[in-house]
């Protein structure tokens, strides 16, 4: 999980540049856009309400929602974008799965197999890496309530665990109960949390800090490709990895 956790704290900070020039706002409407094929209206739909999470975190228009949400569920301009998932292997033998969301899917694996090329990896075929990942949720919940009170709470609505980390509680449930320990909290008044489904991986490779330099190169690069939405890989930083801005 030190892997996992590493790159999350390195994909927040990143979050947090690329919000200041506006570019996560297109993954973000991608994913409403997606996710609103399962349907316009976020009670009923789980994973449209995680979107719309991230967009109200994200300080995004209603106006952009709204259109994002149409275009998703049909009721407004069309779309032909398409959930594509990508796996390989990178430097040092780490896995690597890439989640997309695509109007050209032969563009995004052209790009997606230069990443890959270009940084000493190559990708791999359907199933290669990904039987060593498991869709999970993961919420994260501000240090202003007690580890206790959180622990409770969670355990009762069924997940599977609570991490301390250094700046929040980290709770860990499987995809399906995700939206049920959402719930939980809110119904206890525990606000000031920040929702996903992620990968991730069941074993690691650990790497030195060379090598970590080089497979954080290359998940950088596909991090910023139009049409890459996330970047998963079951390589564990040492833990004094400092991270180069």
């Amino acid at each position: 999980m030190a892997g996992h956790s590493k790159w999350a704290n390195i994909k927040h900070r990143k979050a947090r540049q690329d919000a200041s020039r506006g570019k996560v706002w297109t993954k973000v409407i991608r994913e409403i856009t997606v996710a609103a094929k399962g349907g316009p209206d976020p009670d009923d739909n789980p994973r449209l309400r995680l979107a719309l999470d991230k967009a109200n975190a994200a300080n995004m228009p209603k106006d952009n929602i709204k259109r994002a949400i149409e275009k998703g569920s049909g009721t407004g301009e069309t779309g032909s974008l398409e959930e594509i998932v990508l796996e390989g292997y990178g430097p040092g033998g780490v896995a690597i799965m890439v989640e997309a969301m695509s109007d050209n899917r032969n563009r995004t694996v052209s790009d997606v197999r230069h990443a890959f090329s270009k940084f000493g990896g190559n990708l791999g075929t359907d199933g290669s890496v990904s039987y060593l990942f498991n869709k999970i949720g993961i919420i994260h919940v501000a240090k202003v309530y007690s580890e206790d009170e959180i622990l409770e709470i969670v355990l009762e609505a069924g997940a599977d665990d609570l991490v301390d980390e250094e700046e929040y509680f980290e709770i860990i449930t499987s995809s399906s109960n995700l939206s049920n320990v959402l719930e939980s909290l809110k119904q206890n008044n525990i606000e000031n949390t920040n929702a996903e489904l992620t990968l991730r991986a069941e074993t690691s490779v650990a790497l030195d800090q060379e090598m970590s330099e080089k497979v954080l190169k290359i998940m950088d690069f596909m991090d910023e490709l139009d049409d890459v939405q996330e970047v998963h890989t079951n390589a564990e930083f040492p833990e004094n990895f400092e991270v180069k801005e």
